[in-house]
Protein backbone atom coordinates (compact mmCIF):
# COMPACT_ATOMS: atom_id res chain seq x y z
CA UNK A 1 0.00 0.00 0.00
CA UNK A 2 1.84 3.48 -0.81
CA UNK A 3 1.97 5.78 1.50
CA UNK A 4 0.12 8.96 1.38
CA UNK A 5 1.31 12.64 1.87
CA UNK A 6 0.39 14.88 4.47
CA UNK A 7 -1.28 17.93 3.93
CA UNK A 8 -1.06 20.04 6.97
CA UNK A 9 -3.44 22.50 7.66
CA UNK A 10 -2.33 25.79 9.07
CA UNK A 11 -5.49 26.10 10.98
CA UNK A 12 -5.19 22.88 13.24
CA UNK A 13 -2.67 21.67 15.55
CA UNK A 14 -0.53 18.61 14.90
CA UNK A 15 1.45 16.46 17.50
CA UNK A 16 3.18 13.33 18.09
CA UNK A 17 2.08 11.04 20.90
CA UNK A 18 2.66 7.13 21.68
CA UNK A 19 -0.46 5.49 20.03
CA UNK A 20 -1.05 4.79 23.32
CA UNK A 21 -2.15 7.46 25.07
CA UNK A 22 -4.54 8.28 21.91
CA UNK A 23 -7.53 7.35 24.03
CA UNK A 24 -6.36 9.60 26.76
CA UNK A 25 -5.82 12.59 25.16
CA UNK A 26 -9.15 12.20 23.06
CA UNK A 27 -10.44 12.18 26.08
CA UNK A 28 -9.08 15.15 28.10
CA UNK A 29 -10.12 17.35 25.11
CA UNK A 30 -13.44 16.28 24.94
CA UNK A 31 -13.18 17.02 28.67
CA UNK A 32 -12.62 20.73 27.54
CA UNK A 33 -15.76 20.66 25.48
CA UNK A 34 -15.60 23.55 22.17
CA UNK A 35 -11.71 23.54 21.81
CA UNK A 36 -11.53 21.62 18.86
CA UNK A 37 -11.98 17.91 17.69
CA UNK A 38 -8.97 15.39 17.88
CA UNK A 39 -8.72 12.64 14.76
CA UNK A 40 -5.13 10.52 14.29
CA UNK A 41 -3.72 10.80 11.29
CA UNK A 42 -1.73 7.44 11.34
CA UNK A 43 -0.91 4.79 12.76
CA UNK A 44 2.98 6.06 14.33
CA UNK A 45 0.99 8.31 16.80
CA UNK A 46 0.56 11.56 14.86
CA UNK A 47 -3.10 13.20 15.76
CA UNK A 48 -4.08 16.75 14.58
CA UNK A 49 -7.24 19.22 16.60
CA UNK A 50 -9.38 20.83 14.67
CA UNK A 51 -9.46 24.02 16.21
CA UNK A 52 -10.31 27.69 15.57
CA UNK A 53 -8.40 30.71 15.74
CA UNK A 54 -9.74 31.60 19.37
CA UNK A 55 -9.17 27.58 20.20
CA UNK A 56 -5.63 27.15 19.13
CA UNK A 57 -3.22 28.47 21.81
CA UNK A 58 -5.65 26.90 24.29
CA UNK A 59 -5.05 23.43 22.84
CA UNK A 60 -1.69 24.09 22.63
CA UNK A 61 -1.37 24.59 26.38
CA UNK A 62 -3.76 21.78 27.46
CA UNK A 63 -1.55 19.31 25.62
CA UNK A 64 1.48 20.48 26.96
CA UNK A 65 0.21 19.86 30.51
CA UNK A 66 -0.24 16.59 30.24
CA UNK A 67 1.87 14.25 32.02
CA UNK A 68 2.70 12.21 28.66
CA UNK A 69 5.59 12.74 25.96
CA UNK A 70 4.03 15.27 23.28
CA UNK A 71 5.52 16.90 20.47
CA UNK A 72 4.10 19.85 18.82
CA UNK A 73 4.56 19.98 15.43
CA UNK A 74 4.30 23.69 13.73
Amino acid sequence: MQEQEIVYDPEYVYFQIERTYTNYVNRILEGYEYVGVMTTVNAEGLCMVRTTESTRELVKEILQSLPISVTLLE
